[in-house]
């Protein structure tokens, strides 16, 4: 989740663009650059880290011209650095790129492309769609830029710019946004809508498949598959400033929530077999003798991560037979943790920074085990220090409390439980196609959730001044329960907490009265019975139950006082789905208490102190 900018017009472009990446910085990012076309060639400045570094180059050798192109860039192929910074040019640097997104095949072309002399001088995919550009040009950078749309897969918002053709940028998506805002005598091209607010309030919506032709007067869209040209309706922007960095929502939580459709479909991308034959991870290529070797596996993280590792936990044993401990981080150093070289530790972190975190890495690599990091930022010092990373594409969360990130931490707890099981041999073909077939199916299911939440705006509403709520669940479902019960407490102050269902006789019941809100969630079938039992017993204290339950399940509804439902799916897979609801529920709390829901009081987005 980068940001893109491009300018065309009678004015200096690269004063707009750093203008324009200035207003997407909350986006998150860890290098920055322009390009600009000064009438005879393009000349790009960019540099890694804060954009302060970028402006300074810009000040000490300014770059002249009235077209031009920025990004800020979060890494996903290779570190940040100066090399790895947007734009990209090809050989010749006549033809520049930049990009947000995954291509997917990008290993494959850069090695045909590299066969034919091209010079690779970064480790991103991105630099292989700048040398496509070079490889088919005909003299036509229309037909050229088809030419490589067609070529390469995965998802992308992309925007070339050409020395031989100066006088247009050419720009698609597919997955990604994009956005073309509409000047007197100049045009503007943003990944999202703050950067060009302050200069248009017109703008044309870029939809999946379409290439647009700008120029400072004119704006062609074209559906680039089927080569027809495309009717677009002036979209009229009227948030003001502050909303369009949260792209209208009320809170950027609310905005990182609906952007989970999109975040799992990205940590899926390119790890996921065509015919749904198995997990595929270029970036650890383990050997069945390698994980025949692992004896036990250690998940270590804190708060939401650790959540995530607890689901990990069970998938892991369940799909390979491998025993597992979860640790809080905090503790995991100071009880001589049993790992040595047949454990394999697996490292949980969203930021990749937190310190208790890094140190139980530590501890863990000192004990003679392989570490495995699974984070959202490439270059942290959890990534750097680990022997094995996998990165989950979340792009930058906002706000404090974590919802996108834990989503896919779940996916790739899921990916990597397949991986190593069928590695492993411990399951059946016919569950790994089950499963990947699942996995490919969760973004439009979560989409699917996200369309309609009135009823969940209600329940928050209603019991948003509740001073406890509990949460219980079994099996997978507790562990899920854990995680509502922090999202709510930590953003709305509301006391909450999760139970193990099969606890509530040792000392739980003791807290249910009458109207105590109760969320309980019965999506484990291999439960599902004794789960019922536990919503009756909290029902017979006289508490208002808000049950989880499958899309068509008419059990539950009988013994609960409100349902929410999700759509059905592999019970492996059920977390991501049923955690959706329980952090809306949270969140809708929160407004209703007039809480600070991006900030909320005594917590930082990272922790980096003991």
């Amino acid at each position: 989740m980068c940001g893109i900018v491009g300018y065309i017009g009678a004015n200096q472009a690269a004063s707009f663009l750093l203008e324009g990446l200035s207003k997407l910085e909350y986006r998150g990012y860890d290098s920055a650059g322009i390009a600009v076309f000064d009438g005879e060639k393009i000349n790009v400045a960019k540099s890694v880290g804060r954009l302060n570094a970028l402006q300074k180059k810009v000040e000490l050798e300014p770059l002249q011209g009235h077209i031009g192109i920025g990004h800020t860039r979060w890494a996903t192929h290779g570190r940040p650095s100066d090399a790895n910074a947007h734009p990209h040019t090809d050989c010749t640097g006549k033809f520049v790129v930049v990009h947000n997104g995954i291509v997917e095949n990008y290993l494959h072309l850069k090695e045909k492309l590299a066969a034919k002399g091209h010079k690779f001088t970064s480790e991103t995919d991105t630099e292989v769609v700048a040398h496509l550009v070079e490889e088919y040009y005909n003299g036509d950078f229309e037909a050229t830029v088809q030419k490589v749309l067609s070529t390469i897969e995965g998802s992308y918002a992309l925007v070339f710019l050409s020395e031989r053709d100066p006088d247009k940028i050419i720009c698609s998506k597919q997955d990604n946004p994009l956005v073309i805002g509409l000047g007197d005598g100049e045009n503007y091209i943003a990944s999202d809508i703050p950067a060009i607010i302050s200069r248009t309030r017109k703008t044309y919506i870029l939809s999946d498949g379409e290439m647009a032709v700008v120029t400072k007067d004119s704006v062609q869209v074209l559906n680039y598959r089927r080569s027809v040209p495309v009717a677009k309706k002036i979209f009229e922007v009227n948030w003001d400033a502050e909303a369009a960095e949260r792209g209208g929502y009320e809170h950027f939580m609310i905005k990182e929530i609906y952007e989970q459709p999109k975040a799992i479909r990205e940590t899926m991308t390119g790890r996921l077999a065509k015919d749904d034959s198995g997990v595929i991870f270029d970036e650890l290529n383990w050997t069945k003798e390698y994980v025949a070797s692992i004896r036990k596996v250690a998940i270590v993280a804190c708060g939401t991560a650790y959540h995530a590792g607890m689901v990990g936990k069970y998938l892991i044993e369940k799909l390979t037979r491998i025993p597992v401990e979860v640790d809080v981080a905090s503790e995991f150093r100071y009880r001589s943790p049993l790992v040595d070289e047949h454990t394999l530790t697996v490292i949980i972190s969203q930021s990749g920074e937190t310190l208790d975190t890094l140190a139980g890495l530590k501890e863990a690599k000192k004990q003679g085990s392989r570490v495995l990091a699974v984070t959202n930022v490439v270059g942290s010092s959890i990534a750097r220090e680990a022997d094995h990373v996998i990165y989950t594409w979340a792009g930058p969360e906002i706000a404090v409390a974590s919802t996108k990130a834990y989503t896919t931490q779940l996916i790739v707890m899921a990916l990597l439980s397949v991986y190593m099981g069928g590695l492993k041999g411990t399951i059946p073909p016919e569950t790994s196609k089950e499963l990947c077939h699942g996995l490919k199916n969760l973004p439009a299911q979560a989409h699917e959730l996200l369309e309609d939440v009135e009823a969940i705006k209600t329940f928050a509403e209603q019991y948003g001044f509740n001073e406890d709520v509990f949460f219980i669940g079994r099996s997978l479902d507790y562990a899920v329960a854990l995680e509502g019960s922090l999202k709510l407490k930590e953003i709305s102050y509301i006391h909450a907490e999760a139970y193990s269902a099969g606890e509530l006789k040792h000392g739980t019941l003791a807290l249910i009265i009458e109207g105590i809100p109760v969320i309980a969630l019965a999506t484990q079938l291999d439960v599902y019975e004794k789960m019922l039992s536990n919503i009756k017993e909290v029902k017979a204290r006289d508490a208002v139950v808000i049950g989880i339950g499958f899309k068509g399940d008419t059990e539950i509804d009988k013994y609960v006082d409100h349902t929410i439902f999700i759509p059905a799916t592999n019970k492996y897979l059920t977390p991501i789905l049923s955690v959706i609801p329980l952090q809306l529920l949270a969140y809708y709390a929160a407004v209703t208490r007039g809480c600070d829901v991006d900030k909320p009081r005594n917590l930082a987005k990272s922790v980096t102190v003991e």
